[in-house]
């Protein structure tokens, strides 16, 4: 088992957090065939592209295990993918479902399902340390897409500890690309995936799409 390998096992075990502890547990015993634990990154472990997004959804990746699968998130986010080259097929329905990630990482600011969707500063910050030792485990990574603001932040916050800047000189903005000292050295910000944007054409495949394209064109993929 090498060391990716060994911190996903580690994200697995984790009870850092009593109110997501307890929110989960309550989850299970509604629903015991629910995955209801930390939801483990997946991908390519030489991939050169990060997806950063914000948490495991209620009846998506905290139902099956892995991230966004199984919810609307997914739905829309997997043939985009797929048509990019960087997924083995358009559909995520469980672990067992065969998808694979070419060149391609897929992790979170939150690893549990927080209620209402809307984690703390606190549980933000205890899973801090996970998605930040991946980054360091990813030697071929190059561009990081940002899944939403608190991704944004989150990343932006990451890299300022590397140079000098402020959080208010990388305003997170849709399509927004920031480049940085040292790798990933790229950072595309995307609207989130959600029902919320995608129901309302606030983000659009169109829209989506373009971002990926610009991601393969930072890794010479285009």
């Amino acid at each position: 088992m090498n060391r990716l390998s060994r911190l996903q096992s580690r994200i697995i075990r984790c009870k850092k957090c009593p109110r997501l502890v307890h929110y989960l547990s309550g989850i299970k015993k509604q629903y015991p065939t629910y995955w209801c634990r930390p939801v483990p990154a997946f991908g390519n472990q030489e991939a050169e592209i990060l997806l950063l997004g914000l948490a495991p959804g209620r009846f998506g990746s905290n139902r099956t295990g892995r991230m966004f699968t199984g919810d609307a998130s997914g739905d829309f986010l997997y043939p985009v993918l797929h048509e990019a080259g960087l997924a083995s097929q358009p559909k995520a329905s469980s672990l067992r479902d065969g998808l694979r990630l070419q060149s391609t990482w897929i992790t979170a600011v939150i690893r549990c399902a927080p209620p209402k969707n809307k984690p703390t500063s606190s549980e933000i910050r205890h899973c801090r340390p996970y998605w930040q030792e991946e980054i360091q485990l990813l030697p071929s990574l190059r561009v990081v897409v940002a899944l939403g603001k608190v991704a944004h932040d989150e990343f932006v916050r990451f890299k300022l500890k590397q140079q000098d800047g402020r959080l208010s000189d990388f305003p997170f903005r849709h399509g927004a690309v920031y480049r940085f000292q040292t790798k990933p050295e790229i950072l595309i910000d995307t609207y989130h995936p959600s029902r919320q944007n995608t129901n309302t054409g606030k983000l659009t495949k169109v829209m989506f799409r373009k971002i990926f394209k610009q991601a393969l064109g930072f890794v010479g993929k285009d």
